[in-house]
């Protein structure tokens, strides 16, 4: 392995409003930050932004990590490349039939269009059936017809997406050879390779997402590649996958699916790595941005990972991700009175441009941000963005003429009211997070960042019941601290789905077995300073006749027959309490995980010892009336970097910095540890 990222090492993520950079002189100690507005119509503008920003020469940088929301915001907003299908012959409907659910949970009502329309989803002749034996030969110039027809029709990308390719992946090998012949790019996913498992229709959409984004994922990896080369870089780029690890740019397009939701997963991956160092193992993650709120659980220092992950209705990605549930309410959402008569937050947003009325860049439309600013929770001199030409008399007239007119209430009531619809909703998805994966919230820290988590984050743990929140050091660049702490990661996933009493253990045994030889393959070509190889082994099992998987953890990769029924016993009887041992079970999945670690990183020196003081009185900047409860408080401001490193304060108190407000409410209280991290002890309200 190399020694690539011992020197200068940049972090950057790109979210929805903001683009954070930390660079990392791991030599030296030297910790520079960066917050500049994210740029939408070209993500490498604002990266080169941060990069400027924070003082980088970047000769001198060696290695940089990247988050992108380039494929997240191409899936969601459907701005995808025109991509075609070949599939069996009478399955061109699968990927719009679907499953049994529909869009609204309530009525019939909803619309659905899938990521490939029938006009560009052909057919060809073959068939396997579910033992990997061939039913029908493969008729060769069906596919060259289709291949040939789909390039007539403008597509840029193609999937071959055969019906049991899980099970023998034959015939899509020779169609992609056969694509090959005619096709002008690279552009060509089969469904077994990026996803080797049953469910034709969950692999076909995951093959579809990997095919529609890619080009559009490789030219601006290639883009922002120029871009740094320069101005001096001659590092690689690694970028973040949604499982958490990292690859190289230059390989990332082939798996183009597997950097969705990558930004969220860089957040969660940082709480976990600063839990572990803090000693408080058991986190809920609470990422509140300005256009989303994120949110997943750590167990035990390791983040939940699911490979049953819709990104909306109708698009399960079914490759390994990091399990974060977004929900729309960010610092930007927009607060409105709806033709009910009703108060509505989100999932509007005002985003990076123009923003927050406070932000002065042209926003018009009230929201979170502007309520905390005139609850008094915000220092409207030290907002992020600023441009002038806004006071907080421009944004009560806003929300007197918007919110509080139509609703009847004084500007400081409906400010509250923004903020307490915010709170719940937040509070509702964190509670379903928690609740579906088997978790009491009582028994978690919520790891409070984002550049607006740390104002709600008491809030939320008071109406959950969570005794704990821990708000790390930076929490307005956590996603891009991730992308310096994450490990290389490969996961793999190849189907058995037999009843655990028919299957061949020794077959089994050698799937894992084939799952490590490639990982550790993958990990060899990469040029960063792995200091160990962690392997982690799961299986994905049901009963028979269920229809949901639960993940079976394992110690070692050559488990026998009784140790599968026991672990899985364990598992489906900790999660719903209920012992069905008259029933068989069902083995589906086998996993592997193959993780290179990196180096560990003191970050404790994100903030400068060097700044803090010997006291909180000479921290505190001031004092200015917070509204807390219905209630005024007068209330002392500190400076995060000036507290001192072992701090104790109690509510209410506001701790500014520059990356983001914490806010201590009456009855709570804080401390500093050695981490420097703020451990938040939530009492109730006196």
């Amino acid at each position: 392995m190399g020694e690539t990222d011992r020197g200068l090492v940049v972090g950057v993520d790109v979210g929805g409003t903001f683009t954070d950079l930390i660079l990392l002189d791991q030599d030296g100690g030297d910790v520079r930050l960066a917050k500049v507005p994210s740029t939408a119509d070209n993500q490498a503008i604002g990266v080169l932004d941060a990069l400027a920003e924070s003082g980088a020469r970047l000769p001198d940088v060696d290695l940089i990590v990247h988050g992108t929301t380039t494929t997240t915001n191409a899936v969601l907003e459907r701005k995808l490349c025109r991509t075609g299908l070949i599939t069996t012959r009478g399955f061109r409907d699968v990927l719009e039939l679907g499953r049994r659910t529909r869009p609204q949970p309530y009525g019939m009502k909803g619309t659905f269009e899938p990521l490939i329309p029938r006009d560009l989803r052909l057919e060809a002749v073959e068939r396997m059936d579910a033992a990997g034996a061939v039913v029908t030969p493969l008729d060769e110039q069906s596919v060259r017809v289709a291949a040939e027809n789909l390039l007539a029709a403008g597509c840029e990308s193609v999937v071959i997406h055969f019906l049991h390719a899980y099970a023998n992946p034959a015939h899509e090998l020779r169609a992609a050879e056969i694509v090959r012949t005619v096709w002008p790019n690279d552009y060509i996913t089969m469904g077994h390779a990026l996803l080797a498992e049953n469910r034709e229709f969950e692999r076909g959409v995951t093959a579809a997402v990997n095919a529609s984004v890619q080009p559009i994922l490789e030219r601006y990896v290639e883009r922002l590649g120029r871009e740094l080369s320069s101005q001096g870089y001659r590092g690689d780029v690694l970028v973040m996958n949604g499982n958490g690890g990292m690859v190289s740019a230059r390989r990332v397009a082939r798996e183009a699916a597997k950097t969705v939701m990558s930004g969220p997963a860089s957040g969660v991956i940082a709480a976990a790595y600063t839990g572990r160092r803090a000693g408080i193992e058991n986190l809920i993650t609470y990422d509140m941005g300005g256009t989303s709120t994120d949110v997943a659980l750590i167990r035990r220092a390791e983040p939940a990972v699911s490979s049953e992950i819709d990104v909306e209705y109708g698009l399960p990605i079914h490759v390994p991700m990091v399990d974060v549930r977004t929900v729309g309410a960010g610092g930007g959402s927009i607060a409105r009175v709806n033709a009910a008569g009703l108060l509505e937050v989100g999932p509007q947003s005002a985003g990076a441009t123009p923003g927050p009325i406070c932000y002065g860049r042209g926003g018009t439309e009230p929201t979170i941000s502007d309520a905390n600013l005139l609850l008094g929770r915000l220092n409207p001199e030290k907002l992020k963005s600023v441009e002038g030409g806004v006071s907080v008399a421009d944004v009560k007239a806003v929300f007197e003429q918007r919110l509080g007119g139509p609703l009847g209430l004084d500007v400081t009531d409906a400010a509250a009211a923004v903020i307490q619809i915010a709170n719940t909703r937040m509070a509702g998805a964190t509670r379903m997070v928690s609740v579906s994966l088997g978790a009491d919230p009582r028994d978690y820290a919520l790891f409070a960042f984002g550049g607006a988590g740390p104002l709600h984050a008491s809030a939320l743990a008071r109406e959950l019941g969570v005794p704990r929140v821990m708000v790390p050091s930076r929490p307005g660049i956590t996603n891009a601290i991730g992308c310096v702490v994450a490990d290389l990661r490969h996961d793999f996933v190849n189907t058995v789905n037999r009843p655990l009493d028919h299957v061949d253990i020794d077959a089994v045994h050698a799937v894992f077995a084939r799952q490590i030889e490639e990982g550790e393959r993958l990990l060899g070509k990469e040029s960063v300073d792995i200091r160990r190889i962690r392997r982690v082994f799961s299986v994905d099992m049901q009963f028979v006749g269920q229809s949901h998987l639960l993940r079976v953890p394992l110690s070692a990769p050559d488990p026998d027959r009784a140790t599968l029924r026991r672990l899985f016993e364990e598992v489906y009887f900790r999660r719903f309490h209920v012992e069905l041992a008259e029933i068989k079970a069902n083995l589906v999945n086998v996993n592997t995980s193959i993780i290179g670690e990196r180096a560990p990183l003191d970050l404790s020196t994100l903030i400068d010892p060097a700044d803090r003081e010997s006291s909180l009185a000479k921290a505190k900047t001031g004092r200015r009336s917070v509204y807390f409860n219905g209630d005024w408080h007068e209330t002392p401001i500190y400076w995060r970097d000036h507290l001192p490193a072992d701090f104790d304060l109690a509510g209410p108190a506001v701790i500014e910095q520059m990356d983001t407000t914490v806010l201590i409410e009456p009855g709570d209280a804080a401390q500093g540890d050695k981490e420097g991290n703020i451990i938040i002890t939530v009492g109730a309200w006196p």
